[in-house]
C-alpha cells in the first residue's frame, strides 16, 4: 500500500516520524498506559478534554481513550489547537543539543501571551532565518506560527467557555482589547463580541496536515470550510453571516466534528469520500460546477474547458473559473482538482503549494483503486 503521509519541507527529525507507520489507536493507547519510552518523539498523544499533547511515557493522570487522538509530530498537535505538556515537555524532548531550540521554547514558555516578532528573535542574539529553518527542521513549523497558534486559538478557546471578550484577550496575550478584536478581524472578518452568545452558525478550527482550517457549520449542515490563510476568508465570513440570519459564534456542532472525521481520514489516506451535507448557495450555474468538481475521482484532474463541456456550455469557461474560485468549501468540495488546459496548475485560495500536495496526496488514491481491480481480476493459467 502506498505510502499517504504528505511530503513535508521540514528534515530529518520530521522525516524520520513521517516514516513511521502509526500502529492502531488501542495498541498506541496500551502504550501510553504503559508510559513505553519507545515512542517519544515519534507519537504524541493529543487530549481533547484538556487541549493538551504529551510523550507516550508522560508521567500525568491518563486520559480515557475516547479522548485521545494521536499523531506523529509535534506540528500536528499544534495545529489543531493542542499546547505542549507541561510536564513531560514534548517539545523539548525532540531537540537534543540544540541550544537555540531550548532558548527559544524556554523563553516562550516564560511568556507565551507575547507577540513574537523576528525582531524579538534578533533581540535575542539569534539569526531569525537560523531559528526559521531550525524549527522547521525539528517541528514542521516555525517558531513565530508556533506563538502565533497558541494566542490566537487561546483567545478563540475563551470566546468558547468563558464568552467575555476581555478574559479572551488576556488569554490570547494582547496588550489591549483593540489589538485582540483587530486580530480577530484581520482572521475572521468580524469583532469577537460578534462571536458570542446563541447563534445558528458556529465557527471554529480544525487542524489538517496541509495547516488549520477554519470550519462553519449549523446543526444540519457544512456551509464553509477554508485554509486559514485564504485571503477571501473575511469577505467569505461576512456574506456567509449577512445572508444567514441568527448570527455566528465560535463553537462547534456535530456537524464539525463529522467534518473533521472525514478530513482525518481523507488525509490518513483512509478514504476520499466526503458525505457531511453541504450547504453554499449561489446560481444553478454555478451549483452545476460544484456538483461536477465533486464528481471528479481522487486522483484525477480536470480542465476548466472540460467541466464546461461536460456542462453543455463549451464557451463559458470563464464562467467555471469564476464558479470554481467562489467555492468556500475547499477539499471536500474538491475545486482543487481543476488545473489548466495546458496541465499546469492555477489558481487556488489557499495556495498553490496546497494544491499540488493534495494533488500529490490523491494520487495514492489512484494507486489503492488500481491494486483493488488488480486483485479482483481472475488470473488466467496459460494452456
Amino acid at each position: 500500500m502506498p505510502d499517504f503521509r504528505l511530503p513535508t519541507r521540514a528534515g530529518a527529525a520530521i522525516e524520520d516520524a513521517m516514516l513511521f507507520d502509526l500502529p492502531s489507536p488501542e495498541i498506541l493507547y496500551d502504550a501510553l498506559l504503559a508510559r513505553d519510552e519507545r515512542y517519544d518523539g515519534r507519537v504524541f498523544v493529543c487530549v481533547t478534554t484538556t487541549g493538551i499533547f504529551c510523550r507516550l511515557s508522560c508521567p500525568a493522570r491518563k486520559p480515557k481513550f475516547e479522548n485521545c487522538r494521536f499523531h506523529d509530530s509535534a506540528a500536528a498537535c499544534i495545529e489543531r489547537g493542542f499546547r505542549p505538556c507541561l510536564r513531560c515537555r514534548p517539545l523539548t524532548s525532540m531537540i537534543g543539543e540544540d541550544p537555540v531550540l531550548a532558548r527559544l521554547l524556554t523563553a516562550l514558555e516564560a511568556e507565551p501571551e507575547r507577540r513574537w516578532t523576528e525582531a524579538d528573535v534578533a533581540a535575542l542574539g539569534l539569526d531569525p532565518s537560523t531559528v526559521r529553518r531550525s524549527f522547521r527542521r525539528n517541528f514542521g513549523i516555525t517558531f513565530l506560527e508556533m506563538a502565533r497558534h497558541a494566542r490566537i486559538r487561546a483567545g478563540m478557546q475563551a470566546l468558547k467557555t468563558e464568552g467575555r471578550v476581555i478574559d479572551a484577550q488576556v488569554s490570547a496575550g494582547f496588550d489591549s482589547p483593540s489589538a485582540f478584536r483587530e486580530a480577530v478581524a484581520r482572521l475572521l472578518g468580524c469583532a469577537p463580541a460578534a462571536l458570542r452568545g446563541e447563534a445558528r452558525l458556529r465557527i471554529d478550527w480544525i487542524g489538517t496536515p496541509l495547516g488549520p482550517m477554519v470550519a462553519v457549520t449549523d446543526e444540519h449542515a457544512l456551509h464553509l470550510l477554508e485554509f486559514v490563510e485564504r485571503k477571501a476568508l473575511a469577505s467569505e465570513l461576512k456574506a456567509l453571516v449577512a445572508a444567514s440570519p441568527g448570527g455566528l459564534q465560535v463553537g462547534r456542532f456535530t456537524m464539525t466534528d463529522r467534518v473533521e472525521a472525514e478530513l482525518e481520514r481523507f488525509f490518513a489516506g483512509r478514504d476520499a469520500r466526503f458525505t457531511v451535507p453541504i450547504s453554499q448557495p449561489g446560481s444553478a450555474f454555478a451549483q452545476a460546477v460544484w456538483a461536477a468538481l465533486r464528481e471528479i475521482p481522487a486522483g484525477e484532474t480536470r480542465s476548466y474547458g472540460a467541466i464546461a463541456d461536460a456542462l453543455g456550455r463549451p464557451s463559458a469557461v470563464r464562467a467555471v473559473a469564476r464558479a470554481n474560485g467562489a467555492n468556500r468549501i475547499a477539499v471536500v468540495v474538491p475545486c482543487h482538482r481543476v488545473i489548466g488546459a495546458d496541465g499546469s496548475l492555477t489558481g487556488y485560495g489557499g495556495g498553490l503549494w496546497r494544491k499540488q500536495r493534495l494533488i500529490e496526496l490523491e494520487r495514492g488514491y489512484l494507486e489503492i483503486a488500481a491494486t483493488r481491480r488488480a486483485a479482483l481480476e481472475p488470473s488466467v493459467t496459460p494452456p
